[in-house]
């Protein structure tokens, strides 16, 4: 039981508690790069997650053989064949989305996500939980990048495209503001962003001090 509910919070502490991109703030050269649309952060998104998942399992399951003093090139090792994997397949079957995420993708080699994954959970703990803590921790980082981009691309453009089931709103609310699509965009929607889910941690976390303090008293 013990086992499951540890599993468990591998798994979904990538959401709220060690969050990547609001928490943690690590990973933010793709996270600021690539989310101009929902379909972008989408995609650098499942390619995070078949990496972070592959490498911490790899990393996990050598730990035992893998010598303290190179453990960080070995790191890197491993997690170059799912890099390789991901940016031949996208190179085959999505040509276009590649050239869209061009240097980004071949990138997630030394992605501060990855390698900080690698060094503080997958060297130290089981292949299952280090299994969790992939893919939590990616899809919490591929929900960072989708709404960031839905903010980004809806406040730049006046609608999101959704792949191939159109776009929405069909017509423009308002004047886009192609500011939103640059670099200075998307650090203030990531900061706002940051801002809001703090604010929320905090308020969420004084009003269970209180209900603990009132239970005692």
């Amino acid at each position: 039981m013990n086992g499951k509910r540890s599993l468990l919070h591998d798994f979904t502490k990538g959401f709220i508690e060690e969050n990547a991109t609001f928490r943690m703030v690590i990973g933010m050269c793709p996270t600021l790069a690539v989310t101009t649309t929902v379909v972008n952060g989408f995609w650098m998104g499942i390619a995070v997650i078949f990496v972070l998942t592959f490498s911490n399992v790899l990393v996990s399951a050598l730990r035992k053989v893998t010598p303290d003093q190179i453990r960080i090139p070995v790191f890197v090792i491993l997690i170059a064949t799912p890099v390789v994997i991901v940016e031949l397949v996208m190179k085959a079957f999505m040509p276009d989305m590649y050239s869209i995420l061009g240097v980004f993708v071949p990138l997630i080699v030394v992605n501060c996500i990855i390698i900080a994954r690698s060094e503080a959970f997958a060297y130290r703990y089981p292949v299952m939980n280090s299994l969790m803590d992939g893919l939590g921790i990616g899809l919490g980082y591929t929900i960072n990048l989708i709404v960031i981009g839905g903010i980004r691309e809806f406040l730049g453009t006046g609608r999101i495209v959704l792949f191939s089931l159109g776009s929405f709103p069909a017509r423009l609310l308002f004047d886009p503001m192609a500011v939103m699509l640059t670099p200075p965009g998307g650090f203030v929607t990531l900061g706002l962003l940051m801002a809001i889910l703090n604010l929320v941690i905090k308020r969420s976390e004084s009003k269970k001090a209180a209900r603990e303090a009132a239970a005692h008293d």
